[in-house]
């Protein structure tokens, strides 16, 4: 997949405008079954009308811009982001750098300068509920009124819903945060995960008997928090199964500490540093708890490891 970023020049409508594209436009955070269904009829359309795939989307979220207390934990990092829409047939993705001066575009200016000089769109395809431009102006009647102006199609996707309710990044959010990682499973069509590099943390777990890899993460709200059980991927690595930890760690750490994914690999004795992961949650065992000592807590893992041990034995390798 190619990655593209960058807005073409004022007034760049013209013959000479980029080659055709099937577009599709969002945050795609968490790329769910909804997003997966937008991108399937992507893929299907350009393929039938010979046009080459794009999504286009934003970084940072526009919330983290406007209202960055209120935004949304993350459901992933851009990388992650990438890495599924590739996975979803996606040829190409523009990101957009998310600014005021960006959000301060006229929707007309957001059609020629990104839609058609950008990314020469022939046909596009939004939500139900899309908006676009300075003070989210623009709708989709007026995107295809500016589509009939300047030779583009316009499609409307309806809500996809799961008994009964809307699939959205919210809903993703909100299992997450509930600790029902099946619910997130169904929302997303796959099992929720985190991907990172392994650093170097401060060896605690060594010192314990529980050898941990920490992950790094991209941003300091992740959507869950917990211990969980847990398989790790990673090349050179494989699938190995364990039992990770994600937060404040309030033991060992002062109040206000950034939260850490550190995972326990069962029956590993290799080494990680530096190589890139990916953590995928099984089940949640329990929430962060803080202790009166070191041997508390050390006793405690010892107990989570094995909860999560029966935990795989029981999901096996699904």
């Amino acid at each position: 997949m190619i990655v593209t970023r960058g807005l073409a020049a004022p007034h760049v409508v013209s013959s000479a405008r980029p080659a055709g594209s099937a577009v599709t436009i969002g945050n795609f955070d968490g790329v769910h079954r909804g997003h997966q269904a937008m991108l399937d009829r992507l893929v299907n359309v350009a393929t039938t009308r010979a046009l080459a795939t794009c999504a286009l989307t934003f970084e940072p979220h526009p919330r983290e811009v406007f209202t960055p207390q209120q935004a949304p934990a993350r459901l992933t990092s851009l990388r992650e982001k990438l890495e599924l829409l590739q996975s979803f047939g996606v040829g190409r993705t523009h990101v957009v750098h998310f600014t005021r001066a960006f959000a301060s575009m006229s929707p007309q200016d957001f059609v020629e300068r990104m839609l058609i000089g950008t990314l020469g769109a022939r046909w596009i395809l939004v939500g139900e509920d899309f908006r676009f431009g300075a003070r989210r102006a623009g709708d989709v009647p007026l995107l295809r009124a500016l589509g009939e102006r300047h030779g583009f199609e316009v499609e409307a996707m309806s809500n996809v819903e799961l008994d009964g309710l809307r699939i959205s990044s919210s809903a993703v959010r909100a299992a997450l945060a509930a600790g029902d990682l099946d619910r997130a499973a169904l929302l997303l069509g796959r099992r929720y995960s985190i991907s990172g590099r392994v650093v170097h943390g401060d060896k605690l777990g060594r010192e314990l008997g529980f050898a941990t890899a920490n992950i790094q993460l991209k941003h300091n709200r992740p959507p869950l928090a917990g211990i969980f059980a847990v398989r790790l991927h990673g090349d050179g690595v494989g699938t190995r199964d364990g039992v990770a930890s994600l937060g404040v760690r309030p033991t060992v750490k002062a109040d206000g500490a950034a939260p850490v994914l550190e995972v326990h690999l069962f029956n590993f004795a290799g080494e990680l540093y530096g190589r890139h992961v990916r953590v995928e949650f099984l089940r949640k065992i329990r929430d962060e708890e803080k202790y009166s000592d070191l041997d508390t807590l050390k006793a405690k893992i010892a107990s989570d490891c094995e909860v999560a041990r029966k935990i795989i034995l029981e999901i096996g390798n699904d």
